[in-house]
């Protein structure tokens, strides 16, 4: 059966915040807060601009190398990596927290988005290269959202089997019976159930840490691409930010910096996250804790563990690894390593990336273009069915559920329920009583608005009945308007940031992938649905 791609505009769906809809329409007022607008023409400035800020390209590749020595190869892997050794080659890349076993389905969209935008613009731009790139925010320490995954409605939660600091780097251990109990309900056996299987095993239990599970997990999927999946979390990587993770610890100018253009963004949008005084987390195997400046003397918050200034900017030469930008430094950090021109990331990741042009600009990074990842609606062959069997259309299944429904009733019912013409009788008799009797005396107006507010709600109470009688004679249809918002849209949310790819794995292997790869446009601007 052929797939249909259906794009819808951002705006229609209603689950998008004003800030990343003026964003992909390239409102003025927002304009000021980035460098390239996210179009072709945006991206060639930047592909222009990119060469005139030098990264470590040998730092990169070493690094690069030594993470891919023991993960199976690909050979368009291999050579992209060795791209990077080369001026004329660039990065698109996206980002992401390494989820227990992906975590939601936008992990899967937004790394597709940057392998079909780096496709394009090696199209676009034959005379360079771009490689697609999965930045790994392994330093993450949010185990509770990273830990969690739902599979066929189920949620299912690993806390780390009590281990503490960054998720990347803790053990694989304990996650056996939780995949046990996973596999036992991926039946019937076919040759998807198979490879998934093995897949998820030789990820989780074939690593020590939750960073190279990952990381091989995504190069399995994805590696046939030539998807180059990077974690920073490397000493050899981090000495080349330590100058502006020094002037943080010395001089706190991201704070004022960031929160100046905050309050500008501020006066029309909803700021995504707040920098702290300092910026900066202290690392070990086990923690991963602010740090605070008390006094001359640096403090890493619920340990022992404190410096003086010698002391740090010692410890910051000798290990940077055990220093690790939050959110505010984070993009400054990746932009500084990789040869960016474009940023692919959700919609709270464009809003935090509008408040941190300043910042790049007084750290003379490069700001690359900012793109909002492509988001994907699934819609399987019995939604599809019932959307049919309902006379539905793809933009009326984003409207809300008792929206859908009155209106199926009003379509379809063959009595006249709604109370919109004797609305409109009682308001003209209305009027003319109040006219009457506030000739007769004024005082009489708020008595008379009374009666007809009254009158008002006691119509709308008789409608809400007739619209209940007739729901409860279509209740076969209602139920299954009922029964299609749920499959589409789980607790009332885009299935993207719900549901995890192995559901979707186990039916169609890795044409999955193939299908929305297919169906994704980088540049449209527009939620795709895929039918």
């Amino acid at each position: 059966m052929a797939n249909i791609f259906t794009p819808i505009p951002y705006k229609e769906t209603g689950y998008f915040s004003k800030l990343v809809t003026d964003y992909i329409s390239n409102d003025a007022g927002i304009q000021p807060f980035y460098s390239f607008p996210p179009t072709a023409d945006g991206l060639a400035q930047a592909v222009k601009e990119r060469p005139k800020y030098a990264i470590n390209r040998t730092s990169l590749v070493n690094a690069l190398t030594k993470q891919y020595e023991q993960l199976p190869k690909h050979q368009k892997v291999e050579e992209n990596i060795q791209h990077l050794l080369s001026e004329n080659t660039f990065t698109v890349c996206t980002a992401h927290q390494p989820n227990l076993l992906t975590g939601y389905l936008y992990f899967i969209y937004k790394i597709l988005h940057a392998i079909k935008l780096a496709d394009q613009l090696n199209g676009a731009h034959p005379d360079k290269y771009f490689v697609p790139v999965y930045y790994m925010g392994s330093e993450d320490n949010d185990i509770d959202e990273l830990g969690t995954f739902k599979f066929r409605g189920d949620k299912y939660v690993w806390d780390g089997s009590g281990q503490q600091g960054a998720v990347g780097r803790m053990n694989t251990a304990g996650l056996k019976p939780m995949l046990n109990e996973l596999f036992n309900l991926f039946g019937p056996p076919g040759s998807n159930c198979k490879e998934l299987q093995e897949l998820l095993t030789n990820a989780y239990l074939g690593h020590k840490t939750i960073g190279k599970a990952t990381q091989y997990l995504v190069n399995e999927l994805f590696g046939r691409f030539g998807l180059v999946v990077l974690d920073p979390d490397e000493a050899l990587l981090k000495a080349d930010f330590t100058a502006v993770m020094e002037d943080e610890l010395l001089h706190q100018n991201a704070n004022p910096i960031i929160t100046k253009q905050i309050d500008c963004l501020g006066e029309h949008y909803k700021i995504q996250a707040h920098p702290r005084e300092i910026n900066l987390f202290y690392l070990s195997d086990q923690t991963r804790e602010r740090i605070e400046k008390r006094g001359e003397t640096w403090v890493v918050l619920n340990t022992n563990i404190q410096f003086t200034e010698s002391e740090i900017l010692s410890e910051l030469k000798q290990h940077p690894e055990r220093f690790s930008p939050n959110v505010m430094l984070r993009g400054l950090f990746q932009e500084t390593i990789l040869p960016n021109v474009a940023f692919i990331g959700g919609g709270a990741e464009v809003a935090y990336w509008l408040q941190l042009k300043t910042l790049f600009q007084h750290y003379n990074v490069f700001y690359p273009s900012i793109h909002l990842r492509q988001s994907v609606q699934w819609i399987g062959i019995a939604e599809t069915d019932l959307m049919n069997a309902l006379e539905l259309s793809i933009p009326d299944i984003f409207k809300p559920e008792q929206q859908l429904i009155r209106a199926y009733i009003t379509k379809h019912s063959s009595n006249e329920w709604q109370t919109n013409e004797e609305n409109s009788v009682i308001e003209n008799i209305f009027k003319s009583l109040r006219q009457k009797a506030t000739s007769l005396d004024p005082t009489l107006g708020p008595a008379a608005e009374a009666a007809l507010t009254k009158m008002r709600h006691q119509l709308q109470a008789m409608e809400l009945k007739m619209l209940r009688a007739e729901k409860r004679k279509m209740g076969t249809q209602i139920a299954r308007i009922e029964r299609l918002k749920k499959a589409l849209f789980p607790g009332n949310n885009l299935q993207e940031r719900v549901e995890n790819f192995t559901e979707y794995y186990l039916e169609y292997g890795s044409s999955f992938f193939d299908i929305i790869m297919q169906g994704i446009d980088p540049l449209s601007h527009k939620f795709l649905v895929i039918s």
